[in-house]
This record gives structure tokens, C-alpha cells and sequence, in this order.
């Protein structure tokens, strides 16, 4: 199995060490490289390809969002996840509308849960730490009921042409529908009867109509999900 590849970004070097050394031990994930700031995990993400990049949101030169913002706009593909203290609603919005799928707390996080949201990342699950999925998902339903005109989408902007129920299928928007309640990709298989390869060819295919870099920013489009579908 080839391992997946880690970089982190955090300007205490203690701290990365740590994580460094607990991430290491796991035969499945290696970490490449570490940067003390934004600019050079901006840096070494280029040079060093990583599938999972690790970003403290408060760093010297350049911040954690404006990194994650520069690391996918060079690569799109990668799973960026920010490891922080902050517990503002304000940040993790912003995270989310950057391209972040992770959002994990420094301090509420344990070794496993770090080790098995690296992993979920990297197969294209989104991850937030458990007390702020409330915040997001009521920031989710607060979007949906306003007027598409009020709406403050992420890039690109809303338009009605653009609208999920425009450009999904009925069953891509039964998927959407799940990613937005916080379902991983095992959990929404399991409720609709499907396998998580065909979960994730439809997430492929929600992310290219949309627009979007993540399923995070997807939800964040949807308005008032269609009924359940009960099979495929």
C-alpha cells in the first residue's frame, strides 16, 4: 500500500515534532515535510506533493487560510485539513470556503482521532470536529432559507443556473443531501443501499457540475434537499 503522504504546517516546532513522530508510527501514512508558516508549506507542497497538508490557521508570514488557498489553487486535488485552537465560527467558515475538508481542535482532538481523520481525508471524507458540526450545518440551513439573491456563496458565486437542483441528478442530490447532514462516505452507503466506490464517482460528479473544490462547499450550495430515495 503506498502511504499517504503528509505535510504539516505549524510554527511550534515542538508540536509539529509531535505529531510528526504519533503520524510516523502508522505503516499507511508518512509525513514528508513540516514548515514553520504558510509560505513554506506553500512551498514544499509544490516541491514535495503531498496528499493531506495539516495547517495551523494562526502562523507567522503567511496564515493557515491564505496557505490553503495558494495549495489549491496549485493543486486542486489535495485534501488540506486545519489543526488550530480556534474554535471561531468565523475561521472555520472561512476554512471551509477556502477549500478546507478537515477542521480539527488542538485541544479536544486524541491520537486516534487525528490518525483516522488523516486517513478519512485522504479518502475524500470531510472531517470537523464534533462540537463545531452544529455551527456549520446551522450556517448550511441558514443559507438555504434565504433568497438565492441574499445567499453569500463560495467561489463561484451562486447563480440560479448553477443551483444543485439545476445540474444534479435526483440521486446525486440524495448524496449531496447526506454530505450536508455530516455523513462520511461509509455512512451515507449504508442509507442508501449503494457501494462507497459509487458514493464517491457521484461526489466526483457533484464537484465537477458545481464547481466547487469540496463537499463542504457543495452542501453549502444546497437548498431544501428532494425526499430520501429508499434504494438504487
Amino acid at each position: 500500500m503506498t502511504p499517504i503522504r503528509v505535510l504539516l504546517a505549524d510554527d511550534h516546532q515542538l508540536f509539529r515534532d509531535g505529531i510528526a513522530g504519533l503520524l510516523n508510527r502508522e505503516a499507511d501514512i508518512e509525513v514528508v515535510g513540516q514548515a514553520p508558516n504558510g509560505a513554506e508549506a506553500v512551498r514544499l507542497g509544490q516541491q514535495l506533493q503531498p496528499d493531506v497538508v495539516l495547517l495551523d490557521i494562526q502562523m507567522p508570514v503567511m496564515g493557515g487560510l491564505d496557505a490553503a488557498r495558494q495549495l489549491l489553487a496549485q493543486q486542486p486535488q489535495l485534501k488540506i485539513m486545519m489543526l488550530t485552537i480556534s474554535e471561531s465560527d468565523q475561521d472555520l467558515f472561512t476554512a471551509v470556503k477556502a477549500g478546507a475538508q478537515g477542521y480539527l481542535l488542538k485541544g479536544s482532538t486524541s491520537t486516534q482521532e487525528l490518525v483516522t481523520a488523516v486517513r478519512q481525508l485522504a479518502a475524500g471524507d470531510a472531517i470537523i470536529a464534533p462540537n463545531l458540526v452544529p455551527h456549520l450545518l446551522a450556517e448550511f440551513t441558514s443559507l438555504s432559507q434565504q433568497p438565492p439573491s441574499a445567499v453569500p456563496s463560495p467561489s463561484p458565486p451562486e447563480t440560479p443556473a448553477n443551483s444543485p437542483q439545476k445540474l444534479l441528478t435526483e440521486r446525486e442530490l440524495e448524496v449531496l443531501h447526506h454530505v450536508s447532514q455530516g455523513r462520511t462516505n461509509r455512512e451515507i452507503a449504508a442509507k442508501l443501499f449503494i457501494s462507497e466506490n459509487t458514493v464517491r464517482s457521484h461526489l466526483r460528479s457533484i464537484l465537477d457540475k458545481l464547481h466547487v473544490q469540496n463537499r463542504l462547499q457543495a452542501a453549502a450550495l444546497l437548498n431544501p434537499p428532494p425526499a430520501p430515495l429508499e434504494s438504487e
